[in-house]
């Protein structure tokens, strides 16, 4: 399933809008677009929301047929516990984190054992935990630790975009990990001088105008045939005032969705 998430919209909810896009406005716009899927991914207001603000918006998903997933940063099994509990509210299947978090850095050793004290809850739960392949950790380091914990509902959230930042190639990253992906953050990205020919500024672009071979990952991971969601995201630099930038941000939107669509 093709799906948006909160960092489709990274600009329109920030604070440089006018009038910030809210959560559930995310959900309408979705919708809008005939889009099925929303990925609450690090999105810093829900873990500030009320009981009442959770159940009112996991409503209005329900209410407009979106399926939710949900996003987060670190595997510390307290924090993982709590997101299985948002899991819960919104219905969600999967969960995508990373290794690290805001304020965790687990060696590869202590990462496993709390996966392993996790992962039971997890499996009986029904939701899957994927983790997303980040420059924090050398993409074979995390496919080992995973194939180590051994569980059918913990995997891999694929964004080759990250990796290079490792000097990794994202065509490897997805071989590497084809057989464990159970989510993909679809994106462009590339490469461009800097003023004075000092350096390159590595960030998004327009789909399909970049360095990102999808049609290797599609080839490669299978997502649809596999039903492993594909999540539309951007690295959109400000592009120096609010509506210049939110009308590039739905402009990529609305090529990335027409890509997708297009292709089997």
């Amino acid at each position: 399933m093709i799906g948006l998430g909160t960092y489709a919209y990274f600009w329109q909810h920030s604070e440089r809008a006018v009038t910030p896009l809210s959560l559930i406005g995310a959900f309408e716009d979705t919708r809008a677009q005939s889009v099925d899927l929303f990925q609450i991914c690090d999105y810093a207001p829900l873990t500030t929301m009320s009981d009442a603000e959770l159940r009112d918006a996991a409503r209005a998903a329900r209410d407009l047929g979106l399926t939710i997933e949900l996003g987060t940063k670190g595997i510390v099994p307290e924090h993982l516990d709590h997101f299985l509990r948002l899991a819960d509210v919104f219905d969600a299947r999967l969960v995508r984190s990373m290794l690290f978090g805001p304020d965790s850095r687990p060696a590869l050793a202590e990462a496993e054992t709390w996966l392993l004290s996790s992962m039971r809850a997890f499996e009986s739960a029904g939701v899957t935990l994927a983790l997303e392949t980040y420059e924090q950790v050398a993409t074979d380091e995390l496919v080992g630790l995973i194939e180590r914990v051994g569980s059918p509902h913990l995997g891999i959230c694929l964004d080759p975009a990250n990796v290079v930042a490792r000097l990794e190639n994202p065509r490897t990253c997805v071989e590497q990990t084809a057989a464990l992906t159970r989510n993909v953050h679809v994106k462009d990205f590339a490469f461009d001088r800097q003023p004075g020919w000092v350096g390159f500024t590595y960030s998004g672009t327009t789909m399909g105008s970049g360095l990102h071979d999808y049609a290797h990952l599609t080839a490669t991971v299978r997502p649809r045939e596999r039903g492993i969601n594909e999540i539309v995201e951007h690295w959109l630099p400000w592009q120096g005032d609010a509506d210049t930038t939110i009308r590039t941000e739905r402009d990529w939107t609305r090529i990335t969705l027409e890509q997708l669509r297009s292709t089997p």
